[in-house]
């Protein structure tokens, strides 16, 4: 499997992801229009998401480590009138907490059942993923989708499955071991039985398997590119439990 990219590598791919999506929003004439894959939100309304969660994690790493999360503070109401200048605000304010925090300090995260650290390196790593995830979004909205650069989406599909399968209820279904491939040339292996997923190393057969781009295969897992974006071998019904499996909100 890749490797995490280090700290500050990943700190500048929170600020390209995030300009991605601001760039994509401001090309947009319509900041009302629907986006196809949070059908509930606005363009408006995801850039709002994306700039409250950079200011709540922003607030827990400086806040270090706690048992309860922060409280984050009103938003600068100079900036409130200006969309994207807030959003840009809160993507600083969230990188300059990280870069005084380091990779290794303990703060509160939701994800302490996981086996993922409740650090700020952790912290660091998942927000790339949502960023670059919302920028796809952003991108689907204004009819300017772009594949999720690779070094992103390689970190991306094992981040995935430690934290979204590893937060998820038991697997509900009959034990299965199911590959991933993705074109880049990494595999993921992936036990799934009642006591949850785990990521196995080494070269094991395996009962189905999606192959795609780092890109697709992420996106796919995310539910933001249906089943058919990748190609499939296998029980298609197994594929479907495992995409329907992790409750992503």
């Amino acid at each position: 499997m890749p490797q995490t990219p280090a700290f500050e590598d990943l700190l500048s791919l929170v600020q390209d992801r995030s300009a991605a999506l601001r760039s994509s929003v401001a090309g947009s004439p319509d900041l009302d229009v629907r986006v196809p894959s949070c059908p509930d939100w606005s363009l408006r309304d995801l850039v709002e998401h994306v700039t409250e969660v950079h200011r709540f994690w922003a607030a827990a790493v400086a806040a270090g480590l706690s048992e309860k999360p922060p409280t984050v503070a009103s938003a600068d109401g100079t900036l409130s009138a200006d969309l994207l200048a807030r959003s840009a605000a809160a993507t600083e304010e969230l990188i300059a907490a990280l870069r005084a925090a380091g990779p290794a300090a303990g703060c509160w995260t939701w994800w302490g059942d996981s086996g993922i650290p409740m650090t700020s390196g952790a912290v660091a790593r998942h927000q790339v993923q949502e960023a670059a995830v919302h920028a796809f979004d952003a991108q689907l909205a204004t009819g300017t989708p772009q594949p999720i650069p690779a070094v992103v989406a390689l970190d991306g599909i094992a981040e995935f499955i430690r934290l979204s399968h590893g937060t998820a209820r038991p697997w509900p279904h009959e034990p299965v071991r199911i590959g991933l491939h993705s074109a880049e040339g990494a595999s993921w292996l992936i036990d799934l039985t009642n006591a949850g997923s785990h990521l196995i190393e080494g070269h094991h057969e395996t009962h189905v398997g999606l192959h795609g781009s780092a890109s697709n295969l992420l996106l796919t897992l995310h539910g933001r590119l249906p089943l058919d974006s990748v190609r499939s071998e296998g029980d298609r019904t197994i594929l479907e439990n495992l995409l329907n499996w992790p409750d992503l909100g």
